[in-house]
């Protein structure tokens, strides 16, 4: 078994560890990859995610494990009128992002800050929306990401979560089972420094829980009017949910 697979003896403090390792190694390739890997997919995705954000009080979105910064250059792109706030705790990642910003002239409007995902560094309400793309299955508090996400957003505001999943029919869990273990490992290798990385994502996205089981989590972690929509025959679910007024 590689370090990066996940077993029950794994604890939370090593599973951030992990984490950490993983994208601080992975970051020179990790967008060429995800679009290739993902046969461009990701970026539909995340376009579609920043169509469903509302803007209506502070004009302001936080984009949390923002990595490189796609979700936070899309939304900014798509509503001329925000200003987004990307926080992660890779500072390698982020670097990338600024220079992606930079190249978009949105600096003005974009600013990255290394931080926790558990203790965002801001007040209540200081944000009409919150969202996390592909990295709330690397945070073990899930749900005090979600409270965290959701202490953030105004009242009436929007926590969103975009997330790959583990199809449920079985034909199409065979095949991207092939897909995870086979061919994404295949392909990384000849890329990047860490292939076994790619194994541990592998392994989060098959372990992560079903849209239904995630929606009741996002329920609990108090919000409400909870929506999913299923992607690309539901290999990625986009979450939304509204902070009670």
């Amino acid at each position: 078994m590689d370090r990066y697979a996940l077993t029950k003896e794994v604890t939370d403090a090593e599973k951030i560890g992990w984490v950490k390792e993983i994208f601080s190694t992975v970051f020179p390739k990790y967008d060429f990859l995800n679009h290739v890997l993902s046969l461009r997919r990701d970026i539909a995705w995340r376009r579609f995610a920043v169509r469903k954000m509302r803007f209506f009080r502070t004009y302001r979105l936080i984009d949390v494990a923002t990595g490189t910064g796609d979700l936070a250059i899309e939304a900014a792109l798509f509503h001329p009128s925000i200003e987004v706030t990307g926080i992660d705790f890779v500072r390698e990642m982020m670097e990338l992002g600024q220079a992606k910003i930079a190249k978009k002239k949105l600096s003005g409007r974009i600013r990255l800050l290394q931080g926790d995902a558990l203790h965002l560094p801001f007040g209540e309400g200081k944000f009409d929306a919150a969202a996390i793309a592909f990295g709330i299955r690397n945070i073990p508090d899930r749900m005090g990401a979600l409270k965290e996400m959701a202490r953030v957003v105004v009242p009436g505001g929007q926590v969103m979560v975009l997330e790959m999943t583990y199809p449920r029919r079985a034909i199409l869990r065979s095949v991207y089972g092939v897909y995870l273990y086979r061919v994404l490992p295949s392909v990384a290798r000849r890329f990047s420094r860490n292939p076994e990385a790619y194994r541990y994502l592998a392994d989060s996205i098959v372990n992560f829980p079903s849209p239904e089981m995630f929606s009741e989590k996002m329920e609990e972690a108090g919000l409400v009017e909870i929506k999913r929509y299923a992607l690309t025959l539901g290999v990625t679910y986009l979450h939304v949910g509204r902070k009670p007024q």
